[in-house]
């Protein structure tokens, strides 16, 4: 009885703290919402009066160029660049904030500063715009997060994201002339650094009373049915003989009446 509490206890406190970390917040729809919102406006506001911001971009080994670190991810060349990178974002950055909300910030702020200093620093001298690198720096970090916490819910999600987005590996070698696979490697890289680096708080592993190493094995009633192979072995209860010898079959003989 003691140790079915002592379950049931260490269940709840689990269930608790997983409920502490992974719970809905206004930020998980107000985050992606908002950056969508910005590029689309941006884009917008060039249609609108005329303007290209391109020069704005990341222009690799050059000072003016470094703006563009900050600049180049609210940037897009069309409508088509537009939305490619819409719905990736705002599923990544949900996932980021719903997953590692205490950390989220420092992953976007930091991953952007450090995947625009990459392209800058190996691009191709042309203007390098798009929130594509992002993309890269969310799926790689909530990728290789999932897969360094070993926590069983975050390496489901590094799965989902493999499974959804595993395509885009192949864009972080040069394998179209008009696409920044600078910055798509920059943006993995990045994600991958940092999924090192940053420490995330995780609720507790359950972890069940006879995982412990002082486990009272000889106490446990169920676990004395197998032996150390593993092999289940029949136990007799209170003295009870239940060999084959012992059982006795008694047949009792009636006559069946019939009517005359």
């Amino acid at each position: 009885m003691l140790h079915s509490y002592s379950t049931m206890s260490s269940f709840f406190l689990v269930v608790m703290t997983e409920q502490k970390y992974f719970t809905y917040t206004d930020w998980i729809l107000l985050v992606p919402l908002g950056a969508v919102l910005s590029i689309w406006t941006v884009y917008w506001a060039e249609l609108q009066f005329g303007i290209n911001l391109n020069e704005y971009g990341v222009y690799p080994r050059t000072l003016k160029g470094l703006r563009g670190i900050v600049f180049s991810p609210f940037l897009h060349a069309s409508v088509e660049h537009l939305y490619n990178n819409t719905i990736p974002l705002a599923i990544l950055l949900a996932a980021l904030v719903y997953f590692y909300r205490s950390i989220a910030l420092r992953i976007v702020v930091g991953g952007v500063l450090l995947s625009g200093l990459v392209t800058w620093a190996i691009g191709r001298p042309s203007y390098h715009i798009g929130a594509s690198g992002v993309i890269y720096l969310l799926a790689s970090f909530i990728f290789f997060k999932g897969i360094f916490t070993k926590h069983y819910r975050l390496v489901a999600l590094s799965l989902i994201v493999v499974f959804v987005y595993g395509s885009l590996l192949w864009y972080i070698f040069p394998v179209k002339e008009d696409i920044s696979w600078e910055g798509h490697l920059g943006g993995f890289l990045s994600g991958l650094l940092l999924a090192m680096v940053v420490k995330a708080k995780l609720p507790v592993v359950k972890k069940y009373d006879w995982e412990h190493e002082d486990y009272p094995v000889e106490d446990d009633v169920f676990l004395q049915h197998f032996d150390e192979d593993g092999n289940f072995i029949e136990q007799k209860e209170n003295g009870a003989d239940t060999s084959v010898d012992s059982i006795q079959i008694i047949y009792e003989y009636k006559e069946r009446k019939t009517d005359s």
